[in-house]
């Protein structure tokens, strides 16, 4: 049976002992591990009426269901998560005139990770490339950014499916950023497979899309970014953006770095493991504010 990656062994012995004490939740460690257990992790953004980060909120504002059905909450922090990031770029031709503040984005969300975070950066177009490795040294980091080489094609979910896999094995929060301005048009791997993935490997998505023109060797063309964008974010709890201009495209990469180092950890004891997808839903109890957070969850049968 294939093990993903929602279940917390350590964390879970914690957490039981605490509700067997009938304690306050307790907060999680700074890393979710896989294995046995039955602890389901979920990472929040808190907005208001006005789309602001709500900081320093407590577990009693906070309201989780699965399949419709309240779940106490076991498991809670408000402290920033280390997080794990694969900074994912379209770099196809019709990126051609944009490509440069492309760029300067990808360096501001860079520039903002901290120490604890380690990133890597990826390319794609008619192939997929990756920079060398994970790191948390940001001058490494931005000349990756600038070494991103050019295609044809774009192969957007094949990119997401193999950013999937360069984060298979990682512990802790895994974060796939990936940006487009056009639909697939090569891809072997589907939207559903890599949705599918992405919510059984716990995996957060953000998408970026943008809005261009270019010229195509015949005639001006405007893209359109990829429908399924925002249905892989919304799965999978991140975030999704649908730019005009390229104008907006580092204030939008700022702003995720932002929600990463703002979100809040909650966990609950799953008790029906049937091996089925469980509806997941995180409410808030103030009026006004609103909860982002992953839709779903796989219910893995114990092993017997």
């Amino acid at each position: 049976m294939v093990q993903r990656p929602y279940v917390v062994a350590a964390l879970a012995l914690v957490c039981l002992a605490s509700l067997s004490a009938q304690q306050p939740p307790q907060p999680p460690q700074s890393t979710f591990k896989s294995g046995s257990g039955a602890i389901v992790s979920i990472f929040a953004t808190v907005n208001d009426a006005d789309k602001r980060l709500v900081p320093g909120l407590t577990v009693d504002d906070f309201e989780i269901l699965d399949n419709d059905v309240p779940q106490p909450i076991v498991v809670f922090d408000n402290r920033i998560q280390p997080i794990t990031v694969i900074v994912m770029l379209d770099t196809s031709l019709s990126m051609t005139n944009s490509i440069a503040r492309l760029r300067d984005a990808a360096e501001q969300f860079v520039i903002r990770l901290l120490p604890a975070d380690r990133a890597r950066v990826g390319a794609f177009n008619d192939k997929i490339e990756f920079s060398s490795r994970f790191t948390n040294n940001r001058d490494e980091l931005i000349a990756d950014v600038k070494d991103l080489d050019y295609g044809n094609g774009t192969r957007l979910w094949d990119a997401v499916n193999a950013s999937l896999d360069e984060l298979k094995g990682i512990e802790g929060r895994r974060v796939i950023l990936v940006f487009t301005d056009g639909d697939d048009t090569a891809s072997k791997a589907s939207l559903g497979k890599v949705t599918d993935r992405s919510r059984d490997e716990d995996v957060m998505v953000y998408t970026v899309g943008l809005e261009s023109v270019f010229f195509d060797g015949q005639r001006m063309v405007r893209t359109r970014p990829d429908r399924g964008l925002r249905r892989i974010a919304d799965e999978t709890g991140g975030g999704s953006f649908e730019l005009k201009k390229s104008d907006e495209l580092a204030p939008t990469f700022t702003r995720v770095a932002q929600e990463l180092h703002s979100q809040y950890a909650l966990g609950f004891e799953a008790k029906q493991l049937d091996g089925r997808v469980h509806k997941l839903a995180v409410r808030m109890k103030q009026p006004g504010m609103t909860a982002r957070a992953r839709r779903s969850y796989v219910a893995v049968k114990r092993d017997s």
